[in-house]
């Protein structure tokens, strides 16, 4: 598949203090080709959403880029003009931020918002750009798009902020959409609206996509590749055939499992992840996932696997190569 997107080594830290810094995000590379949706999944705070964020240069103090390439068409990011990374953003990349509340101009109707991406990435004239800004709003699902039109965002339910988010970052005509949980907040006939639009633009405009969730239903539905996140690092990249059939890493296997099915009975827990992820500075030495994973032994403690394996089958943990090597603790 023809590459698009090529993220290579991207390490993010904070400060700790004393001069000493924290990771974020370690060393993670992956690739995204044309026309291809990949999942971004795993528990909050593993780093999913800082990475995304990395793909524009968008880090927010005092997180700082420590290492890493993000190559797009082609072009480093990082290495960009200012005026180059803007044309980049919303016009290369689009972006659907996890809270559009905040992300949204509380004092700007959502037509001018969109009329304003519309003639900067597109360069329509103002009555074009009206037409095509109510026409977007139609596409997302946003009932009566015409009074949308002329709405301010606390005007909207949160389930209308975030399909008026998701218009505003495909408006611009981007090759690659960052979609950070677009599906958050909507009922289950408009959230199968919004990953069907999203469908179709892959099919009719080549449209890729990078798609952070939670919702494992969402990635058996719509990815074509799924990467597991933990503690700032890719545990697992495969198939989604693949990773439901046969997940290879214990954390995917403690993610799946934790799923509800339909033959869970009324009142019935779920089954939880025992543990936390670990804060940043405080990583454990050897695999970051021993704490919690329940085929842990010696040599999980002390040294720390890579992410190895055939293409669409990789996994970082020391029982997923063919030896089977290990035993539980």
């Amino acid at each position: 598949m023809e590459g698009l997107l090529d993220v290579r080594g991207l390490t993010l830290s904070v400060p700790m203090g004393a001069g000493a810094r924290a990771r974020l995000v370690d060393g993670i590379s992956f690739a995204i080709g044309k026309g291809e949706i990949v999942a971004l999944v795993g528990e909050s705070g593993c780093g999913k959403s800082l990475s995304a964020l990395a793909l524009l240069d968008l880090v927010p103090e005092p997180v700082r880029v420590d290492a890493g390439e993000i190559l797009f068409e082609g072009r480093d990011v990082r290495r960009l003009p200012e005026r180059d990374k803007r044309r980049v953003r919303g016009g290369g990349i689009g972006f659907v931020f996890q809270e559009p509340g905040a992300a949204l101009d509380p004092v700007r109707s959502m037509g001018e918002e969109l009329v304003a991406v519309l003639r900067r990435h597109r360069g329509l004239n103002r009555q074009d750009a009206e037409s095509e800004a109510v026409a977007w709003l139609a596409r997302v699902a946003l009932p009566e798009p015409e009074k949308r039109f002329r709405d301010l965002p606390h005007q909207m339910s949160g389930g209308m902020k975030q399909r008026a988010m998701l218009a505003l970052a495909l408006a611009g005509g981007p090759r690659l959409l960052v979609a950070d949980e677009p599906t958050t907040a909507l009922d289950v006939t408009v959230q199968a609206q919004i990953l069907a639009l999203l469908h179709d633009l892959r099919e009719g405009l080549g449209l890729s996509v990078l798609l952070i969730t939670h919702d494992l239903g969402v990635v058996a539905e719509t990815a074509d590749r799924t990467l597991v996140m933990y503690a700032g690092e890719i545990v697992e990249e495969a198939s989604v055939s693949g990773l439901f059939d046969a997940p290879r890493h214990p954390y995917t296997r403690a993610l799946l499992a934790s799923r509800p099915t339909v033959r869970d009975l009324p009142g019935q827990r779920l089954r939880a992840i025992s543990g936390n992820v670990p804060e940043p500075g405080n990583r454990p030495p050897g695999c970051a996932f021993a704490p919690r994973c329940p085929s842990v032994f010696e040599r999980c403690r002390g040294e720390r696997p890579r992410l190895e394996g055939e293409p669409l089958r990789r996994a970082a943990c020391f029982l997923a190569g063919d030896s089977g090597e290990g035993r539980a603790a």
